[in-house]
């Protein structure tokens, strides 16, 4: 182990609350620019609006910045929390923690939903949620002892950068001879260099006796917690046992517990088998179905793509059940054992590579042209432990790589690299050069809404053509789904509060595959339900996958099989059975949609929240270029015959294109009305006063911020 210098700063000593009801009831802060530790009291009221998990770190945030504060201000925070649910043995994906900052590529709020340990033994150690505030002038080591009943803040000038290490030293460091009771956020060097940092939470996997570690990916909270020099937070909690989140109704619990465990084990072997390839099986389904982002989301499919897809990764994971949370009957998170990179700092060694999961290996595989597995790998685990969000680093190096196949920047402008699709060396040479802070990652690693300004500003690139194909609408690069041809998934993206996501909604099979949802009404309604459906899963600490990943066998026959009721139901039970809180299905959607309206006027009060801030690229929906609409030209010329009435007979593509781009990009606009209609908002996508009273969030300064928007009763 490195002989760490750790020098304390302060200790806060507290009594640890029993949890109750899945509740600690107490909130931690912490100011880095003074040193500062206190504890704030959760209330009835809080709980009862905002739930937990993402609920209580907007309420934190909303409560410590101004609409002014920008990603690098001190007083920006990261925010942390698990959620009512989060922590529960025996129920399949509790363990979840979800973090939320003003984030720097969108200047918006951001979230992301991670597994790994830190959440659940945080709760366990007294804390519903976690403020990290000001800055830290030498790098910083917070560690939150449940055990102890201790907090400390401690500076330390020898810690390894990369995330890998950083984890598995500090595991050692604070375990006391019992790694498995420590839990560490960190990121590392392409976070402190690039706007794309992730955060890693790690678990510890005691079959393998190594730290492993998860991502909250989206946004770059890593960033801000390099910004604030804080190199990790340990939390260190002793045994977890069925009853530390104190039910209301233990044995209600375990029954429902029991169902949905029993039935993954039972029917995911049958399925998706995620067990053992995790969510490798995504990329030939896509494939299959023309929705896998090839080449910067130009095309859906690849002959090729079978090369990364599920019986490959049988082969290359480690056998072994793996799950971020203790006892999850999921088990989805798989690696590779003694894998070898050929490239970077751990050229030749052997490395534990944990994943790829699906968006890493469509957005860093098939978006960048390349089908190599061992490339895939290499670059999962280099993002990782850079702390590098593998979404926006795939999705930004697609969009280099065509602007520079399309001649809008040139080996002038790139340092001399080759950025063709598919060039393996100078897709990882960025990765590189991310987290070194040098030469042209530097200028991908700010996102694709800032280089679409760089490359217009300093190498003369058509703005115009890289609206188009630039993948990012909020300033948030697209997660690795094809939306050309699901008119709902482009809006479960466009609409998004973060950006476009797919954790808010997913309706390409219902709406594309299957068109359960062919009327704007239809659409408008399923985009409502879902992202409300999935906002609640954030709020209390819990995974979708058992949810839809793993469904019944007879849901097919059920009246709305998207929905997967029989589970919704035992969500409901679920719920009641930790908090004592009555619940239902409607129920859960009422407390979705209180915060989920909460986050829109908080993008509001950061100066976005508005239905022009809901725009997409137009390649997300539909062909951008001539060789895109031939590639589907049967699909594209029926639709205009017989869905649009235009005589096609003789026209050149060109103007085919232009033709079919008007139709879509109205349609959009239309099914903007239709959702907003449905969410109750403005036709200027504006939560009405209507709306935030009949949730529940009327609170006067979210009653002025509406006055001021010109929103009025």
């Amino acid at each position: 182990m490195t002989d760490l210098k750790m020098k304390l700063i302060e200790t806060f000593k507290y009594d640890r609350p029993e949890i109750e009801k899945g509740y600690a009831n107490q909130t931690l802060h912490v100011d880095l620019s003074n040193s500062k530790i206190s504890i704030k009291p959760v209330d009835e009221k809080m709980k009862e609006i905002f739930i937990g998990g993402k609920g209580f770190d907007l309420w934190l945030l909303w409560n410590a910045v101004n609409s002014s504060t920008k990603w690098n201000d001190p007083a920006n925070e990261i925010c942390i929390a698990s959620g009512p649910l989060g922590g529960t043995l025996g129920y399949p994906g509790s363990g979840k923690s979800i973090v939320t900052a003003i984030s720097p590529t969108t200047g918006s709020v951001i979230d992301s939903n991670v597994g790994g340990y830190f959440g659940p033994y945080l709760k366990f150690s007294g804390f519903d949620a976690l403020e990290i505030q000001g800055k830290a002038i030498k790098d910083t080591v917070i560690f939150i002892d449940g055990v102890s009943q201790k907090i400390q803040i401690l500076e330390s000038d020898n810690l390894p950068d990369t995330a890998n290490e950083i984890t598995g030293v500090l595991t050692e460091y604070f375990g006391d001879g019992d790694p498995r009771s420590i839990s560490v956020v960190s990121t590392g060097p392409g976070a402190k260099n690039t706007l794309i940092g992730c955060l890693n939470f790690s678990w510890y996997d005691s079959k393998r006796k190594r730290a492993r570690i998860k991502q909250a990916g989206r946004g770059g909270i890593g960033s801000v917690f390099a910004d604030k020099l804080v190199k990790a937070i340990v939390a260190r909690w002793e045994k977890v046992t069925f009853m530390t989140n104190n039910p209301a109704d233990p044995d209600a619990l375990k029954e429902v517990g029991k169902l949905h465990s029993q039935e993954i084990i039972a029917l995911d072997p049958k399925q998706n088998d995620m067990a053992r390839i995790g969510t490798t099986h995504l990329v030939t389904i896509m494939n299959d179905y023309d929705l896998l982002p090839v080449n910067n989301f130009r095309y859906g499919r690849h002959p090729e793509a079978i090369n990364m897809g599920q019986e490959v990764y049988r082969g290359l994971f480690d056998k072994g059940f793996d799950g971020c949370w203790m006892g999850c009957a999921v088990a989805c998170s798989h690696g590779i054992k003694d894998f070898i990179p050929k490239t970077g700092p751990y050229k030749g060694e052997k490395v534990f590579v944990d994943g790829p999961e699906y968006e890493t290996i469509a957005g860093c595989g098939s978006n960048i042209g390349i089908f190599d597995p061992n490339t895939v790998n290499e670059i999962n685990y280099y993002c990782d432990i850079y702390g590098l969000d593998t979404i926006s680093v795939g999705t930004g190096i697609a969009f280099a790589m065509e602007c520079f196949e399309m001649g809008l920047i040139n080996s002038d402008n790139t340092g001399g690299m080759d950025l063709s699709f598919g060039n393996k060396t100078v897709a990882l040479e960025i990765i590189h050069q991310m987290a070194t802070g040098s030469g042209f990652g530097v200028i991908v690693g700010k996102g694709v809404r800032n280089m679409k300004e760089i490359f217009s500003r300093d190498f003369g690139a058509d703005m115009g053509v890289m609206k188009d194909i630039g993948m990012e609408s909020k300033g948030l690069e697209f997660s690795e789904y094809m939306t050309k041809e699901s008119l709902a998934q482009q809006g479960g993206y466009g609409l998004a509060l973060k950006g476009p996501q797919h954790d808010e909604a997913w309706l390409i099979f219902l709406d594309m595959v299957h068109n359960f949802i062919p009327s704007f009404d239809q659409k408008a309604e399923a985009l409502h339900w879902f992202p409300m459906f999935r906002t609640w899963f954030g709020l209390c600490g819990l995974c979708k996958l058992p949810w839809n990943d793993i469904v019944p066998e007879d849901n097919k026959n059920s009246d709305e099989p998207a929905k997967v009721k029989k589970h919704v139901e035992w969500y409901s039970r679920y719920f009641k059975s930790v908090t004592g809180r009555d619940t239902n299905p409607d129920e859960i959607i009422r407390m979705s949609e209180a915060v989920y309206n909460f986050q829109r006027i908080f993008s509001l009060r950061m100066g976005f929240g508005r239905r022009e801030c809901d725009n997409i690229p137009y390649r997300a929906m539909g062909p951008v270029t001539v060789d895109e609409y031939e590639s589907r030209q049967e699909r594209y010329d029926r639709q205009l015959v017989e869905k649009h009435g235009v005589e096609i007979e003789g026209r050149k593509t060109e103007d085919k294109v232009l033709l079919l781009r008007k139709f879509r990009e109205d349609a959009y606009e239309e099914l903007k009305d239709a959702v907003y209609k449905r969410r109750g908002w403005t036709r200027d996508g504006i939560p009405t006063i209507e709306t935030v009273k009949r949730i529940g969030i009327d609170f006067n300064e979210v009653l002025d911020l509406l006055k001021e928007h010109g929103i009025n009763e």
